[in-house]
């Protein structure tokens, strides 16, 4: 195995001679003597590329992976085309770091601007960033964009997903601003509610999730309406596949867009690493956080691409900093873009028309069944949640057949349906609940 570190040993004394040193060590002079570690490090020793390969096999094999995905909240099995995994596989994009250098990163500067103009086509904003960590991040990150110096209220409904409202009370605790819940009714963010929370004058922006967490169609535009004439900003965060059939968060009245953008062409893969996407209108573009990838002209005249709007991605005065958020995940964007290119509007929208209606076939099987209800009367995208009898045997009996259920939620089954689930596995699943409740 050679040395991970590029240059020879040869190379290295020349550099130490060039500054006048005999020994690395000599640059650490003003270390304390005992904090050195003359020894080796208590580990084992390393092994040979195949000797790692075959422990790593190994360990992958006892991992259980189901042939059927019947459970989403968050993370979803679509299909995702060859050639998504294939183009960001090449080494001219193997990278997820910033590209700082505009005249050597053209390739990948215009790959991060096609991918945000499709973000802009998706959600109707006018401007979206080069992306963020994740969906909860950049829903944290739009809260922190709606703040003034009057306005630190954070409104968010209980529709949302718990993992993102934990993110955002995160967020800010640490900037000690304030995070109130809007209460929901039926499964939606309760309207009147809203109304009363704003009257206070204090709230800055309020985050709604469309489709929420519960898979249901919120009233968006409503609800973006009794925001707008608090004097408050409206937050929209969307599913991007559903975002392909269902009104754009710009004819919501949304003045900012965020999501996970998992559902893009990225797998599951345990939870990441994922992409979350940010949009806004032109009167907020210079609140958006991160990297913003622009189109120009060179000296020559010829189209070229640059970094736009801020000096860096993150901002250096921490205490006056309206956002600390780090590299872009240009990778994740990658690879969404091509994924969005790859199957176009007309594609995705058959995935999502596919997967909204196969989940609205599994929910009306599953309802012919003794004891299985709807716990939410509504229009729903691709989840759903139940109230079931046997909630853990079913689940069981589902995995012994090489089925992942719906999350368990509270006394029920939470099921999502993607365009990947044929029919027939659709049918079998409904065939082996029927069994289990029998």
């Amino acid at each position: 195995m050679g040395s991970y570190i590029p240059s020879t040993a040869a190379q290295r004394q020349e550099m130490l001679k060039a500054i006048g040193l005999e020994d690395f060590r000599q640059l650490y002079k003003d270390v304390p003597g005992e904090m050195y570690l003359d020894r080796e490090l208590d580990i084992p020793s390393g092994k040979s590329e195949l000797e790692v390969c075959r422990e790593v096999s190994s360990m992958a094999a006892g991992n259980k992976v189901f042939p059927t995905v019947l459970r989403g909240a968050g993370a979803y099995d679509h299909y995702i085309p060859s050639i998504v995994r294939y183009i960001p596989a090449k080494e001219e994009f193997l990278t997820a770091y910033t590209p700082y250098q505009a005249e050597l990163s053209q390739g990948i500067l215009q790959s991060i601007f096609e991918y945000q103009t499709m973000v802009c086509e998706l959600t109707g904003m006018d401007v979206s960033n080069a992306s963020v960590y994740d969906g909860a991040t950049a829903a944290a990150e739009a809260a922190a964009m709606c703040r003034d110096r009057k306005r630190r209220v954070t409104l968010i409904s209980a529709t949302t997903h718990p993992d993102v409202i934990n993110i955002v009370r995160t967020y800010c605790y640490g900037t000690n601003d304030e995070l109130r819940i809007v209460p929901a009714k039926d499964g939606k963010t309760d309207k009147e509610e809203l109304r009363k929370m704003l009257e206070g004058g204090d709230v800055s922006g309020v985050y709604v999730q469309q489709p929420n967490f519960f898979g249901l169609f919120e009233d968006a535009g409503e609800l973006g309406q009794i925001v707008h004439e608090a004097g408050s900003m409206f937050i929209m965060g969307c599913n991007p596949i559903a975002l392909a059939i269902m009104k754009t968060p710009a004819e919501c009245g949304a003045d900012i867009a965020v999501g996970e953008g998992q559902p893009l062409g990225m797998p599951l893969s345990y939870g990441g690493p994922y992409l979350g996407f940010m949009a806004t209108t032109a009167k907020y573009m210079r609140k958006l956080p991160g990297r913003i990838v622009g189109q120009t002209t060179d000296s020559r005249g010829e189209r070229c691409f640059v970094l736009s709007l801020q000096a860096r991605e993150q901002h250096i005065r921490r205490e006056k900093a309206s956002s600390n958020i780090c590299s872009n995940e240009a990778l994740c964007a990658l690879t969404a873009g091509v994924y969005m290119a790859t199957m176009g509007p007309d594609g995705m929208a058959q995935a999502a028309s596919q997967s909204m209606s196969k989940a609205h076939y599994l929910a009306k099987e599953l309802c012919k069944l003794k004891g299985v209800s709807l716990r939410f009367k509504g229009d729903f995208f691709h989840e759903f949640l139940t109230d079931i009898p046997k909630a853990d045997e079913v689940l069981k009996a589902l995995e012994d057949n090489g089925i992942l259920g719906g999350l368990p939620v509270d006394g029920g089954i939470f099921w999502c349906a993607t365009e990947k689930v044929p029919k027939a596995e659709l049918d079998r699943a409904v065939s082996i609940v029927r069994e289990v409740l029998a």
